[in-house]
């Protein structure tokens, strides 16, 4: 089966475990998906499960047509790891099932969008003094340039601009219950996105201890 799964991020609760301890944590909605496509090394060159989740409203001719098989139009596509590609087939449903509580997993998600920020906010810098006549100085970048030499902007120069809407992976988060029934993951902490913003879970690819 496939080592990762796309679902849904449906928001922060916490629970109580058995010990009576309260744990924050992030519910998702992990699938159902679809098996979509598989890869092999002799017609693709690597081996990997693609799979589709949510239902897409308008598909392109080329994407129905990659669909046909699978039996459905789907708006998100991913591709992940198979323990054996030989046992999966198009059409085949992953679910919550492929994991099981204290499984050590990775999330996937957008990050929240906070449009043109600057500096401070953008990268923590510390602003300007706060005394003697620096009145506008308190959130300002300061100097941009090196001088004479090299006499020009240094690229990707840390400076105010677009924050947020990024690829960003929580590793080493721990699974504290499966709903297999009801397709949820209950994971240990915050998960990057937005709530109903798309992520994936998938296995960790590290071998770290759960958050």
């Amino acid at each position: 089966m496939t080592t990762g799964i796309v679902g849904k991020k449906l928001g922060m609760t916490q629970v109580f475990l058995e010990d009576g301890t309260v744990e924050h944590v992030t519910v998702v909605e992990a699938g159902p998906c679809v098996v979509t496509q598989v890869k092999t090394k002799a017609k693709d060159g690597y081996e990997a499960v693609q799979v589709g989740f949510g239902e897409a409203k308008r598909l392109t001719q080329p994407e129905e047509g990659h669909l046909k098989r699978a039996g459905g139009k789907y708006a998100h596509l991913r591709e992940f790891a198979a323990t054996d590609i030989d046992a999966v087939q198009v059409g085949q449903k992953v679910d919550a099932s492929i994991f099981k509580p204290g499984d050590i997993v990775d999330v996937i998600g957008t990050s929240k969008g906070r449009g043109f920020a600057g500096v401070v906010k953008r990268h923590h810098f510390k602003g300007g003094p706060k005394t003697h006549g620096q009145s506008d100085r308190h959130r300002a970048p300061g100097a941009i340039g090196s001088g004479t030499t090299p006499g020009k902007i240094i690229k990707g120069l840390r400076m105010a601009g677009h924050m947020g809407v990024e690829r960003v992976t929580a590793q080493n988060i721990t699974v504290v219950r499966v709903d297999a029934e009801r397709n949820l993951l209950v994971l240990r902490g915050s998960v990057p996105g937005a709530n109903q913003g798309v992520v994936v879970v998938r296995h960790t690819a590290t071998k770290g201890k759960g958050s």
